[in-house]
């Protein structure tokens, strides 16, 4: 049975890629340092696989990842650990230089001593189409110039470089992915999709950034993940590889075809309504992947639409009433990033 490493896997990508591989009778270990948004309710339905492990670990600490690597020697790692939220990284950037640069840094340390003797272990670095900036027309390539706007996308465009070094000096087998907005089931309820959701189960107003015409490319996380294994099994070394779905909308259609869900499945309160808020800085006004390469290369492309997947993902939450129980309200309702 081949083993697998996901770092971050209690977060909502990493665990629902666990998910996926256990589902493909991969030995998983995950390895998460329990950070704010980490979740042990994302992994309760395999908590007890008998092909899954957790072990807490901070990417930083480089001589317990080299140990866990010569234990469990594993065929394929994937680096999902990262701080993610723009805002956060607004309001204190250095905890992102350490996690999202410094951790690389240390797990791409660890794996060049561990694949001397390993070298067909592959390190699939996952990022985020952020890298790139605005993209106000067309969509950006893997050639695309990166032009990070917010100190989060920054510290990923590093991370990002740090493994193209790696690859290049130490000749390591690793290969990096660049994806488009996620969303589905166990995201955190600072996110935007999550936040609207549970709003409207709570009656409360929905809160849209500036005049909401900001465009994502919304990709549902299985098809994401599902793609992340497709290159593990056929990517090439040192390759980049953008996942997207080509599909991009704005922030008030999102918010207005959730509201349209949420009317066939709840009864909606009087205070459900559209809420425009003073815009974050440096607020990127597009994002949009040209993923042509993974489509043609690697045969691989998104399956489900954007309607589907906001129903599918509506229907978790509202079934998983639970899962906000483990936050705060604080962390749930309190506004960041603001100057």
């Amino acid at each position: 049975m081949q083993k697998i490493l996901v770092t971050g896997g209690l977060g909502f990508i990493g665990s629902n890629l666990v998910n996926e591989l256990l589902k493909r009778k991969y030995f998983v270990i995950n390895i998460d340092k329990i950070s704010y948004s980490s979740n042990f309710y994302n992994t309760k339905e395999f908590i007890k696989n008998k092909n899954y492990k957790f072990l807490k670990v901070d990417l930083n600490e480089k001589n317990k990842i080299l140990t866990i690597l010569k234990k469990y020697k594993p065929s394929g790692i994937f680096n999902l650990a990262a701080e993610t939220h723009v805002d956060r990284s607004i309001e204190n950037s250095k905890q992102f230089i350490n996690s999202n640069i410094l951790g690389v840094y240390s797990l791409l340390e660890a794996f060049k001593i561990f694949s001397k003797n390993k070298k067909k272990t592959k390190l699939i670095h996952v990022s985020t189409d952020e890298v790139y900036g605005d993209v106000l027309k067309g969509r950006s390539d893997e050639k695309y110039r990166y032009n990070p706007s917010s100190p989060y996308a920054a510290t990923k465009a590093s991370s990002d470089h740090l493994v193209q070094a790696y690859v290049k000096t130490f000749n390591i087998n690793a290969i990096v992915t660049n994806c488009s907005n996620n969303y589905g089931p166990k995201q955190h309820p600072e996110k935007l999709i999550p936040k609207l959701i549970y709003n409207i189960i709570n009656n409360r107003s929905l809160p849209i950034y500036g005049k909401g015409i900001n465009s994502r490319e919304w990709i549902y996380v299985k098809d994401h993940c599902e793609a992340l294994i497709r290159i593990f099994h056929r990517g090439k070394t040192g390759e980049f590889y953008n996942i997207g779905s080509n599909i991009n909308c704005n922030n008030i259609l999102i918010a207005n075809n959730l509201i349209k869900i949420a009317k066939k499945k709840i009864a909606l309160g009087s205070n459900v309504k559209i809420k425009f808020v003073k815009d974050r800085p440096g607020h990127d006004i597009r994002y949009a992947l040209n993923s042509n390469k993974v489509f043609k290369k690697l045969k691989w492309k998104a399956k489900i639409n954007l309607s589907r997947g906001l129903e599918y993902t509506f229907d978790w939450y509202l079934k998983n009433a639970l899962y906000f129980s483990k936050f705060s309200k604080k962390d749930i309702m309190r506004r960041i990033g603001k100057l």
